[in-house]
């Protein structure tokens, strides 16, 4: 019993440790965001500061940031609910449906994680010029579902696979269509990867700043990694105004981890257990 005990109070240590460490950034990113520029230079780089400086949060809210914020908020909606939509479709058809060459099929689903962006962008580029809509938030959308699917792909069709046939039986023998058997067993039964899975996209989708730089040019069209990067340009030396810029950026990520979390878990450790 003591040695229970022990246990658990090295693993409550253990986790109290990994939080600090990986919090701590975040902590020193709102500290430093809420001081001057001059008192960042001057004081420790670790000191609490002076008084709480609001006016960097102002001065990002008035350099456009909110425009930058729902860009990225309407792209990143919309690219994970296609996501979403195509890859548990796919998914679907991979893991229970029989046919010739779906093995080689989700081969090739799962080497297209191997691509690397960089040598897409110049056909991306000509895509877009030639569809008429370069420099829009549209352009964004297809790259953004294309190069997330095969990771999608992947988890939710090891997930749907371990869902057991019996109830697919069950449910042919009551007269269910394909589509309903997709829509009304796996979906529902699949929601802890299709979970794991919007929130993995969306943060990706969230950081995600090549495609941007190569298909936008308008301000007014940029998303927030276009729009940090036009503040570290504006900024370069006010630190405190940068921090300011990424806390904004970084909460609505970790608001949604914080609630959906139980979620992600769930459907990270799902595939581990069989029988």
């Amino acid at each position: 019993m003591l040695k229970k005990g022990v246990k658990t109070l090295l693993l409550y240590c253990f986790a109290f440790l990994w939080l600090v460490i990986s919090f701590y950034p975040f902590i020193f990113m709102v500290n430093t965001s809420l001081k001057g520029r001059m008192e960042f230079l001057m004081n420790p780089v670790w000191a609490a500061p002076d008084r709480f400086l609001y006016s960097n949060y102002l001065k990002v809210i008035e350099g456009g940031f909110f425009r930058f914020f729902f860009n990225s908020v309407g792209v990143a909606a919309v690219s994970v609910f296609l996501i979403l939509l195509a890859s548990s479709l796919a998914s679907y058809v991979l893991s229970r449906i029989r046919f010739r060459f779906s093995g080689l099929i989700y081969g090739a689903f799962v080497a297209g994680m191997m691509i690397p962006i960089h040598i897409t962008l110049i056909p991306v580029y000509n895509l877009t010029k030639a569809l008429g809509i370069y420099d829009s938030l549209l352009a964004l959308i297809g790259p953004y579902v294309s190069f997330s699917l095969p990771i999608s792909i992947f988890i939710l069709t090891g997930f749907m696979k371990d869902v057991p046939m019996e109830l697919e039986e069950a449910a042919f023998m009551d007269g269910a269509s394909h589509f309903q058997i997709y829509s009304k067993v796996l979906l529902p039964l699949s929601k802890p990867a299709l979970a794991t899975v919007a929130i993995y996209n969306f943060i990706m989708l969230w950081n995600e700043f090549i495609y941007a730089l190569v298909l936008l040019t308008s301000k007014k069209n940029w998303n927030l990694t276009m729009g940090l990067w036009n503040f570290q340009g504006q900024y370069s030396i006010d630190i405190p105004l940068i921090m300011a810029t990424l806390t904004l950026a970084a909460l609505p990520l970790i608001l949604i981890y914080v609630f959906l979390q139980e979620q992600v878990i769930k459907g990270m450790t799902s595939g581990a257990l069989k029988g």
